[in-house]
């Protein structure tokens, strides 16, 4: 019954997109899903920014308010929540995603699962709704992670501070391994108390990396040998963070599974929309 009224609620949402009505779909995240500054030339992209590629522009825009490095706690703290919340119109989308920073030491950014993570998440929700927004919960994407004992990543932002030279020499296995523990399963918690929309992002990124292997994932991210690309003159070994391939490969499995949550949505799905150029 509830999946009933949710989708019944979604139709009307999307039945008032006559008449040039466009409907925001807005991020809030970190450095997976954010805006990256192109000026330098670097290749590194955050989902987000290939999201609109997937939907039709007439009807859906994306507003991207993913930012590097925050965690659910420094989104609300920096008011960068506030900003989004006032800008929600009824009938709009906010996707949440939040988890790689909130699992830091650091006091500006920490929080704990099944406590504070739940209640920034579930603030979230609550203050979309209150909005008449439309609130869907992500649970963060995985790292490519097939080290045998996962390193200690003290800070992912401090990565793109590396060389190739100064990526992690440790044992490669076969099998992806989870870095995120009870950040990855907080967020379905939060969804199914408040009946919230949820998209398993953590699966899908961990099936695609899975599928592509040790080398073949490399691809998806930000690593790169010396010389092979020209902003990158000493390389990067980055995990982490996508570049223009693997951020059109995220976002197109994830507006997959939002119009699965949401199969109105569909209708606005697109396969190869001309925006793509903009992000390569």
């Amino acid at each position: 019954m509830k999946k009933i009224l949710m989708a019944v609620f979604a139709l009307l949402v999307l039945t008032s997109m006559t008449n040039d009505k466009v409907t925001t779909i807005f991020v809030i995240g970190d450095s997976t899903a954010a805006k990256k500054d192109l000026s330098n030339g670097s290749p590194e992209r955050g989902w987000g920014m290939a999201l609109q590629c997937y939907f039709d522009d007439q009807y859906i825009r994306v507003d991207n308010h993913a930012v590097n490095g925050r965690s659910s706690l420094s989104f609300i703290n920096e008011g960068r929540w506030e900003k989004v919340r006032s800008s929600i119109k009824p009938g709009d989308y906010v996707i949440i995603q939040f988890g790689h920073n909130d699992e830091k030491p650091k006091a500006d950014r920490h929080t704990d699962p099944g406590s504070t993570f739940d209640y920034n998440l579930a603030k979230f929700v609550r203050e979309t709704r209150e909005q008449g927004g439309i609130p869907i919960i992500m649970n963060p994407v995985v790292r490519r992670n097939f080290f045998v004992k996962a390193p200690e990543v003290a800070d992912d932002e401090a990565l793109r501070n590396t060389t190739f030279k100064d990526g992690v020499k440790m044992v490669e296995g076969d099998s992806l391994i989870d870095t995120h523990g009870l950040y990855r399963v907080a967020p379905r918690d939060v969804a199914q108390r408040m009946n919230c929309y949820f998209v398993d992002a953590n699966q899908i990124t961990h099936d695609l990396e899975q599928s592509l292997g040790v080398e073949g994932s490399k691809k998806l991210h930000m690593w790169y040998k010396p010389g092979e690309h020209p902003a990158l003159p000493k390389g990067r070994q980055d995990n982490t963070h996508y570049n223009i391939y693997g951020a059109h490969q995220v976002a197109s499995r994830l507006a997959d599974a939002l119009c699965q949550e949401i199969p109105l949505l569909q209708k606005y799905r697109t396969n190869d929309n001309p925006c793509k150029m903009q992000t390569e």
